[in-house]
């Protein structure tokens, strides 16, 4: 299995070949676009989440992955990416949702991806503690509602109805809640070695009325990276509540938009 010792020694050898510098990163990925599109769930979900916006980019001929995030270790969740990675046959656009923007942020700088795409995602620096970025900006109402069972944590059915899906209908909503996934205590606690926005072109989705990330971070943390950023007047979960806003920023990142 892959592992993030011999990823970021992999890395180290691939930043020696041609085309991996950031002066070529734009104009390659405009000249040639990317057919692949790899997408990481984030907490509270699973790689599901991803069918409104998967049916869409299918329908504009790309090829989809949606990667299965284990929510134990940030060790273990960018070793399930890259394994996907690994498997694709040329650029590749790299989407995370939520917390997978860690995963994003640290797996990106994989030298297949060309382009990388946040949809109300953490987007850290390298060896940056999110934690402490997120409280230099008002505590989101979803924070209350984690509860843990032992080491898992997951969200009340409240706060994922009010706080985490709220723009959507509530039997759907419901739905969601039902299959939601527990995430280990220890997944909260990791830190990026990489920050791959720094080398690749990258595009951000902000939603205005987010109550799981405050809408502010995601504007700094998309400012500070040069993101081409939207703004969507969505909840969290925009990727199922506006599906189109999003499957036409991952079209823009891999050269089709």
């Amino acid at each position: 299995m892959t592992n993030r010792r011999t990823f970021t020694a992999a890395l180290g050898a691939a930043a020696l070949m041609p085309g991996f510098a950031r002066a070529q990163t734009t104009q390659t990925i405009t000249k040639t676009g990317a057919r692949n599109i790899v997408l990481v769930h984030g907490l509270f979900a699973d790689g599901s989440c991803w069918s409104a916006v998967i049916a869409r980019l299918q329908a504009a001929g790309l090829n989809v992955t949606s990667v299965q995030n284990p929510l134990t270790t940030l060790d273990e969740a960018v070793a399930e990416t890259v394994k996907v990675l690994d498997r694709q046959d040329g650029p590749t656009v790299l989407v995370g949702h939520s917390f997978s923007g860690m995963i994003v942020t640290e797996a990106g700088v994989h030298p297949k991806v060309s382009a990388l795409v946040y949809v109300a995602a953490r987007a850290p620096d390298a060896g940056e503690d999110y934690t402490v970025l997120a409280k230099t900006f008002p505590t989101p109402p979803a924070s209350a509602g984690i509860v843990f069972d032992g080491d898992e944590g997951r969200l009340t059915e409240a706060a994922f109805l009010r706080d985490f899906a709220g723009d959507l209908p509530e039997a759907k909503a419901r739905v969601l809640y039902a299959t939601q996934q527990p995430f280990h205590r220890a997944l909260l606690t990791g830190k990026t070695t990489h920050a791959a926005w720094r080398t690749k072109p990258s595009f951000y989705a902000v939603s205005t009325e987010d109550r799981t990330i405050n809408p502010d971070l995601e504007r700094f943390m998309a400012k500070r990276m040069g993101a081409t950023t939207i703004e969507v007047k969505s909840s969290h979960l925009s990727l199922i509540s506006h599906p189109q806003e999003i499957a036409g920023l991952v079209l823009r990142a891999a050269g089709q938009g």
